[in-house]
């Protein structure tokens, strides 16, 4: 199976997952700086920019089996959105493999239930809908969604527009099962227990993975750390990229 993957700079072994829609260029305004302290392992997931001729498996532990057979033997898991999902499942599945676990405006369970923050059901109906009609013009209007409330917000879609055209565009089959696993996969049993120091970053401003949704989380990975970056909404490591490297680095270090 050929799944895209660019390693860079030295140190312990740093794998991290992008979210729906996206690919690897998406981690350009940090990589650099981490690569100074890690090697950083950037993957196109199944279905998305240059690993788009791969069919995306239809559940994070089939993701989860076939990034496996491609990443070093032990290894730090750094998943933003989707890939957070993703990265928490390698670490339940794979306990042995992975050192510490760091998910990014993500959540075990995305979808808005009456006991349960997160994305609102009519949300996700309305992308699912508007997918089989213009798939393309979806994938940005996701984009929007995911930088709205963001100081930043018009410019940081300009730039996720222009990560996400640098490789091929995921198909409509693979947006349509990624758009599935994330209304359908519910990780909160799993998240209890999971071994690997774990820690949670946020956007205050997220109008996806609400604060709500943190503090819900807290109370089911009772030994994870919890960093909330009051600037940012879905994206915090692209509107406070230097306080993210920091933070980050903190903890893997540690």
């Amino acid at each position: 199976m050929s799944i895209a993957i660019d390693q860079l700079g030295q140190g312990e072994d740093l794998v991290v997952l992008h979210g729906w829609g996206m690919n690897r260029h998406v981690w350009s305004t940090i990589k650099e700086p981490l690569s100074n302290t890690f090697k950083l392992w950037l993957i196109d997931i199944p279905g998305f920019g240059d690993s788009h001729d791969e069919p995306l498996p239809q559940s994070v532990d089939a993701i989860a089996e076939i990034l496996l057979t491609h990443l070093p033997e032990h290894f730090h898991i750094m998943g933003w959105s989707m890939g957070g999902l993703i990265a928490t499942a390698i670490a339940a599945n794979y306990p042995h493999r992975v050192n510490k676990l760091v998910t990014v405006a993500s959540s075990p369970y995305f979808l808005e239930q009456s006991d349960w923050p997160g994305i609102k059901p009519r949300l996700m109906k309305q992308l699912e809908n508007d997918l089989h009609n213009d798939f393309r013009k979806t994938v940005e209007r996701f984009l929007a969604l995911q930088a709205m409330g963001s100081k930043d917000a018009k410019q940081q879609v300009k730039q996720l527009k222009h990560w996400l055209f640098q490789s091929p565009l995921a198909s409509e089959q693979a947006l349509s099962t990624g758009l599935t696993l994330l209304e359908q996969t519910d990780l909160r049993e799993t998240l209890q227990t999971i071994k690997a120091p774990l820690l949670r970053m946020y956007g205050r401003l997220d109008g996806l993975v609400p604060i709500s949704a943190a503090q819900a989380t807290n109370q089911l990975a009772t030994q994870s750390s919890c960093c909330i970056f009051n600037e940012s909404a879905h994206a915090p490591f692209i509107t406070e990229p230097e306080l993210f490297v920091q933070q980050l680095t903190r903890f893997l270090n540690s």
